[in-house]
């Protein structure tokens, strides 16, 4: 019996995870959904999580906020960002027929009534899941739901016409950001304490940078956004001038939140953020700015880690602070 190569095997774990550059041919309708809802998009999502609850300063380690932590995860990850996704491949059907063809719907691998009604029941369970969570963390109201219902509505414009804001590089690329960096974190915030405008305002502040990094999924699929009028950054400034776009959007504001603290008289922490700065700045270059449309995964693989690692140390900071 012939066994699977080892380019055979990346390949399928590739599609599994919802990743560029997959190939064809998964027969499992299970295995199908799962890609559609792209599972490597979820783990910034649930590190957000985590970053709120750090920064909100009441998550003790105990079974009970444990188990309150890992449910907040499955309603950031799997549930909503799963429906995220698989709207998202809903409405780019005809891009990813040019840019991704191995894709779940352009391939003909999952039908359309079987891709929306996973969308519904994706909906449905995280709204299920949050309203749950308020119960369970004594809400007066219900904000966890209302977080939930937030982040959906902004799922669809994103995706949606008429608005589909990601036709609109500034706007789609900050939404996205604001997506994976706000809203997972005042979720986990609002669990174990009390959201407030300061911890709002500093975090869309944050999601600038995460408009950055929005961008680099835009280079995988200049072909098609071209072709179909849609103004990416990498199509309306071109690869390079999008590139450097793209890292500076990253360094200045995590710098900026750094200044933040320092300000808050958080030195130590602030001083752990722009250290991890370094070593994005050093990614940016081998890889990023060399070549951006080649080396695009290579870079988010080297250089993320350490803008979650100061996400994380922000939050410790803020908790610390009381803010």
């Amino acid at each position: 019996m012939t066994q699977p190569n080892p380019t055979e095997n990346q390949a399928k774990a590739r599609q599994l995870l919802g990743m560029k550059g997959a190939a064809p041919g998964e027969t499992s309708i299970w295995k199908i959904r799962l890609q559609l809802m792209k599972p490597i998009t979820w783990i910034p999502l649930i590190w957000g999580v985590v970053c709120g609850a750090a920064s909100s300063g009441g998550y003790v380690w105990s079974p009970e906020d444990f188990l309150k932590a890992l449910t907040c995860m499955l309603l950031s990850g799997p549930l909503m960002t799963g429906y995220t996704q698989t709207l998202n491949d809903f409405y780019d059907r005809e891009i990813d027929a040019i840019n991704e063809p191995y894709r779940p719907i352009p391939s003909g691998a999952i039908s359309i009534p079987q891709v929306v009604a996973q969308i519904i029941l994706l909906l449905l369970g995280g709204i299920a899941v949050a309203y749950g969570l308020d119960q369970w963390a004594g809400h007066e109201f219900p904000m966890l739901t209302a977080l939930t219902l937030g982040g959906a509505f902004i799922a669809y414009i994103y995706s949606a016409p008429p608005l589909k804001l990601k036709q609109n590089g500034w706007l789609g690329n900050y939404a996205l950001g604001a997506s994976y960096i706000a809203l997972p974190w005042w979720a986990g915030h609002a669990l174990f304490g009390t959201l407030n405008w300061t911890i709002v305002v500093l975090t869309l502040i944050y999601s600038l940078a995460g408009l950055g990094i929005a961008v680099v999924n835009d280079f995988k699929s200049v072909e098609g956004d071209r072709q179909l009028g849609l103004k990416s950054l990498p199509v309306m400034f071109g690869v390079m001038s999008a590139a450097w776009i793209c890292v500076v959007m990253i360094d200045v504001f995590q710098a900026g939140v750094a200044g933040y603290l320092i300000w808050i008289n958080q030195k130590i922490y602030a001083t752990l953020v722009l250290l991890l700065i370094i070593p994005q700045i050093t990614f940016q270059d081998m890889y990023f700015l060399r070549n951006p449309l080649e080396n695009d995964v290579k870079y988010q693989a080297s250089a993320q880690p350490f803008l979650v690692l100061g996400m994380l140390v922000t939050g410790l900071a803020l908790g610390h602070a009381g803010v």
